[in-house]
């Protein structure tokens, strides 16, 4: 079975970092364009970040300079590096695979 797990979610005061890692299993994770997607209370869901097979990233322009995807094949995980967080990067973060396989999700509170 296709899993993905979050972790590394928390409460930081603003200007704090956190770092968010998810660990994929059941697929060959290097051959999927993985993404971390995040839905505000009460709002749309916003594409954060992404990484695709060649290694190409993308980021939303709210959080780049900020924010820096990166993924460890041989651990077959994704990680999100979150500094400089400000109150308006509070959401719940997903790790998503193809955008198809996602997970359960790790809440990120900055206050």
């Amino acid at each position: 079975d296709v899993q993905l797990v979050e972790s590394g979610g928390g409460s930081v005061q603003a200007g704090g970092s956190l770092r968010l890692s998810c660990v994929a299993s059941g697929f060959t994770f290097s051959n999927y364009y993985m993404s971390w997607v995040r839905q505000a209370p009460g709002g749309d869901c916003e594409l954060v970040s992404s990484i695709t097979r060649g290694g190409k990233k993308d980021y939303a322009e709210s959080v780049k300079g900020r924010f820096t995807i990166s993924q460890d094949n041989a651990e077959n995980t994704v990680y999100l590096q979150m500094n400089t967080l400000e109150p308006e990067d509070t959401a719940v973060y997903y790790c998503a695979a193809e955008m198809y396989y996602w997970g359960q999700g790790t809440q990120v509170t900055v206050s």
